[in-house]
């Protein structure tokens, strides 16, 4: 009975916080409710004995994704009057969307069956005495190991890319010139001008 309860409030408040994130006027608002909907997404989880998943939402999306959104959208100038204007015109085209995706999904689960010859077995000797945290790391770091060090060699790849990109030399750039700046005298950055009465600067 807890349990029931609890999924249908977690429901609710997913279900009503992805409506706030899409309807809300403010961008930061609508930022803050995708970070709720994060959260009652974690607790479904927690109810579906997936706590591992629950986890790196939490830390992923929540302490990086949508924080990350929360900082651009309060940090860029941007006029979100001007990108909604002719937004509507696309509503019908997205609700044809949605409507097909949704009859695609319920034809999918439907229809969906395990194939007779199918091995539905658990890999696990011991799958009861064992966390869903501790099963997904035997076998990630036996089976796929190799393909885990891979992608951790594209994402270093990609982040020493990024940095270069960065500290390229381009014509036109102004950089910051940390040396200059603390060799800064005052009578560098001030100037005294004398100005006579009622003539002005």
């Amino acid at each position: 009975m807890i349990q029931a309860i609890a999924f249908y409030l977690f429901a609710a408040v997913l279900v009503l916080s992805a409506i706030m994130v899409i309807t809300a006027r403010n961008p930061v608002h609508s930022v803050l409710f995708l970070i709720l909907a994060f959260f009652n997404a974690a607790g479904l989880f927690i109810l579906l004995g997936a706590e591992f998943i629950a986890m790196i939402l939490v830390i992923v999306y929540v302490g990086a994704v949508a924080v990350l959104f929360l900082f651009v959208v309060m940090m860029l100038d941007i006029s979100f009057a001007d990108l909604r204007k002719g937004a509507m015109q696309y509503v019908p085209l997205g609700l044809l969307l949605g409507v097909v995706l949704l009859a695609e999904l319920v034809m999918m689960y439907t229809a969906w069956g395990a194939a007779p010859q199918a091995n539905l077995a658990n890999p696990f000797d011991k799958a009861g005495e064992i966390t869903n945290s501790e099963a997904l790391g035997q076998i990630l770091y036996t089976n796929y190991v190799m393909v885990f060090q891979m992608s951790g060699l594209v994402l270093l790849v990609a982040m020493i890319g990024a940095i270069v990109l960065t500290h390229r030399v381009r014509p036109g750039v102004r950089k910051q010139k940390i040396a200059a700046q603390n060799a800064r005298s005052v009578d560098d950055a001030m100037e005294i001008v004398k100005v006579t009465p009622g003539t002005g600067v």
